[in-house]
């Protein structure tokens, strides 16, 4: 019955001696391609899908069950959207979603998936493409794919190596600067505070000149890995600033926050005692840290980063190894409470 069906689309579009090449022909393509009846069921599943997928043709020829090749739930495929005419719907089931000509040259997207029979997921460049008949009528859909997998993870890796510190592994200072930029306009769009911390590794020089700088680079590294650690919540943004320096952004967090969170930081790197035999104040890294918070007014990044640099300041005077957080144009900062001074 399925081969019969499969042969009646067929002839419907092409000539009868040339219906069985066809056919023949897009069960041996190297490229992965299967074929959608207007009822959503395979009526071709080729060689190559099969080694894509996972999947064999037997599995799935005469069942609307194509998805479950791509996907763990159920989800429409690309060729389905285009039987349905659902195309308002793809850019919000795939990543990337283009189109061209749409009722006459068909659709094309770029996507993860899941693929439950390979056991890994694969990223696929997916094309689908409508078959009429003499009257204008969609009678079925061609779908390939591409194996992209490599180039997409090769593209995610270098916006990783632009946006990335490559020492420590947070985000550096081009991506901070962004991020800073974009939280400042929905605090003040949303009207909800907004903390900064500028962090200072206090006497990192000396540190270097001790140690060498092969160590002050694991220490970077420790303190980098410690301080995103510390951060609980997916919205806080850690970054290197450049140097010894780090900085914390923290969306919808009051000064209470962000006082508990300069501290937290603080201790953190104090309890790793990290020798450091050349600093006038411990024996061990410590941090000097800065911080604002942003209530009301008018909110912009040059000002959240003199406030929390003056903040920093501040707490180098007082004798380091502290943390001092205030609002945006308050005078003095508070002190978080240091339960051991050095």
């Amino acid at each position: 019955m399925q081969a019969v069906q499969k042969k009646q689309i067929i002839r419907r579009t092409l000539p009868e001696r040339d219906h069985g090449f066809a056919v023949s022909l897009m069960e041996h393509l190297i490229v992965p391609t299967f074929v959608l009846g207007a009822d959503s069921c395979v009526l071709i599943w080729n060689k190559a899908c099969e080694r894509l997928t996972g999947m064999q043709a037997e599995e799935v020829i005469g069942t609307p069950d194509h998805w479950r090749a791509f996907y763990s739930e159920r989800r429409p495929c690309l060729s389905d959207l285009l039987l349905a005419r659902r195309f308002n719907d793809i850019s919000a089931l795939y990543a990337t979603g283009g189109s061209y000509g749409l009722s006459d040259f068909g659709v094309s997207a770029e996507n993860w998936c899941t693929m439950p029979k390979v056991g890994h997921r694969l990223y696929l460049a997916i094309d689908a493409g409508p078959i009429y008949d003499e009257s204008g009528d969609l009678i079925a859909v061609v779908e390939t794919l591409r194996d992209i997998t490599a180039q997409k993870q090769a593209q995610i890796d270098l916006e990783a190596l632009a946006t990335r510190d490559g020492l420590t592994g947070l985000a550096n200072r081009r991506s901070f600067d962004v991020k800073l930029a974009e939280e400042a306009k929905r605090a003040m769009r949303d009207r909800l505070p907004l903390s900064l911390l500028m962090i200072d590794v206090d006497f990192f020089k000396l540190y270097n000149d001790t140690y060498g700088h092969q160590k002050g680079d694991e220490c970077l590294r420790t303190i980098a890995q410690a301080t995103a650690a510390t951060l609980w919540r997916g919205t806080d943004f850690s970054a290197r600033y450049g140097g010894e320096e780090f900085t914390v952004i923290m969306p919808n967090t009051p000064l209470s926050g962000a006082m508990l969170i300069g501290e937290r930081l603080r201790a953190a790197i104090e309890d790793l005692r990290i020798a450091h035999s050349a600093s006038s104040i411990a024996d061990h890294v410590t941090l000097s840290i800065g911080g604002v918070v942003a209530l009301r007014g008018e909110i912009t990044p040059e000002r959240l980063i003199a406030a929390a640099d003056a903040a920093l300041y501040r707490a180098k005077r007082a004798g380091r190894n502290r943390a001092f957080v205030g609002k945006l144009d308050e005078a003095a900062p508070a002190s978080a409470p240091i339960a051991a001074r050095a």
